[in-house]
């Protein structure tokens, strides 16, 4: 799957050992483990936290939007995200996102209309026992560059 090979394009990913769980059209959901992302306390490190939750942008996006076909020239960007600790994450946080159909569809109007379509996309990661240990909501863009 396209979306999924290009996880490897972020070296710092890969190294986090971040793991895709499942990718489609406007839903992305990935696991990061707990080595290695810990503090120096034992609990999940929170930079790892905010990694695994801004990359379900990019990885929704290569899996929603035709950035080879229709959309080619075009990359997905953050322009802006926020996160909410809600409490220290310990073991495997997984991390989930979604996009509507409809807004996909007003997302990929107005990139093609305007160089730039722009979306909010809210994750919720949860620990190994399904506790919410953190929420972000970020600010989104397929762009076109040059």
């Amino acid at each position: 799957m396209e979306a999924v090979q290009r996880i490897g394009s972020v070296p710092i990913l890969e190294a986090m050992g971040i793991r895709v769980v499942e990718v489609r059209a406007g839903h992305a959901v990935a696991e990061l483990p707990p080595e290695p992302n810990v503090n120096h306390f034992g609990v999940t490190y929170a930079g790892s936290l905010f990694s695994v939750a801004e990359m379900l942008g990019g990885l929704l996006s290569l899996a929603t939007f035709d950035l080879e076909g229709e959309l080619a020239g075009f990359v997905p960007l953050v322009k802006e995200s926020t996160i909410r600790f809600r409490r220290p994450a310990m073991g495997v946080v997984r991390a989930t996102a979604s996009l509507s159909q409809e807004e996909a569809a007003r997302v990929r109007a107005d990139a093609l209309a305007s160089g730039r379509g722009e979306f909010v996309l809210e994750a919720t990661l949860t620990d190994a026992v399904g506790e919410v240990v953190a929420t972000t909501v970020g600010t989104y863009q397929v762009r076109r560059l040059g």
